[in-house]
């Protein structure tokens, strides 16, 4: 069966991954992206490359969907609606997945202007890192009205075997996400803090995280960063300013919820003390390297 065109607006780590994923999987598929060496990588994965967002959009047959795989909000607003946006050029009854953590408000706000145009929008954050995107193992938490999400399943499908829906209410996904990123920004916060604590203690790091990875402190996230970050391998897979972004976001949605919890602002304030230490583009794991830098107390 025949399957509509699918434009990747963001060949970054997860989106190059994504790419990969579909490239592989024979759907056909085109690119825009800023940075030439991710160009370059789209192009060997067999994607075509167009030259903006509006060309890209303007490639796309009825039906077909746009995967938008940036930063954040503002990038999202201007793949869309800046100069040769993409917006411009779309179809009623295409759809738009927006995949970046942002925040609740802006999902909704987005996807009431493409509404406006007729273009549908799925909600849709993931997680998991890029290995998983290449797999098609990562998690999508998914929230669109059911129609929507009926008419890109293939896609969907294509793309994780963890595909989370969350509701037929659009910002349900990125209040999901948000959720899910406070924790692992709590937990990496944690891990990092008791590594610095048993390293000052005179522990063997790795013996350490031995202990922690079969007992009850163990996390996901604290084993993957503390790991390479024991190893002195700061090389970003995920940068600070990341979960520096989604740990504030998350702490303003609960904020707006009328919630105030002991724990994710403190974390929050790690992830931004990081940043302005220096820090901002190692991996996220060099909180290790922040908490190694507290002075002891008299």
């Amino acid at each position: 069966m025949s399957r509509p065109a699918v434009g990747v607006i963001g060949a970054g780590n997860m989106g190059g991954a994504m790419v990969e994923r579909l490239c592989e999987a024979g759907w056909d598929l085109t690119v825009c992206d800023v940075d030439p060496s991710r160009q370059r990588q789209a192009m060997a994965a067999g994607a075509t490359l167009a030259a903006a967002p509006d060309q890209l959009a303007r490639s796309l047959g009825a039906g077909s969907a746009l995967i938008i795989v940036v930063v954040d909000a503002a990038q999202v607003r201007d793949v869309l609606w800046g100069a040769g946006g993409a917006a411009q050029a779309l179809q009623p009854g295409q759809t738009v997945l927006l995949c970046p953590t942002i925040a609740p408000e802006d999902v909704e706000a987005i996807a009431g202007q493409l509404a406006g145009q007729g273009v549908h929008c799925i909600d849709a954050p993931m997680s998991g890192g890029p290995v998983r995107a290449r797999d098609g193992r990562m998690s999508l938490m998914v929230a669109a009205p059911e129609p929507v999400l009926a008419g890109q399943a293939t896609l969907l499908a294509a793309l994780s075997d963890h595909v989370m829906r969350i509701s037929e209410r659009v910002g349900d996904g990125a209040r999901t996400k948000l959720v899910n990123n406070l924790l692992a920004g709590i937990n990496l916060v944690g891990a990092a803090e008791v590594l610095a604590m048993a390293e000052r203690m005179g522990l063997n790091l790795s013996t350490t995280l031995d202990v922690i990875e079969r007992s009850s402190g163990q996390s996901w996230i604290g084993s993957d960063r503390m790991r390479r970050a024991v190893a002195g391998d700061f090389e970003p897979r995920a940068h600070v300013t990341l979960l520096e972004k989604d740990t504030r976001l998350a702490v303003a949605a609960a904020r707006a919820a009328g919630f105030d919890g002991p724990l994710g602002a403190h974390a929050s304030q790690v992830f931004e003390q990081a940043h302005e230490a220096g820090m901002a583009q190692l991996d996220d794991g060099a909180l290790l390297q922040l908490l190694r830098q507290r002075a002891p107390r008299p």
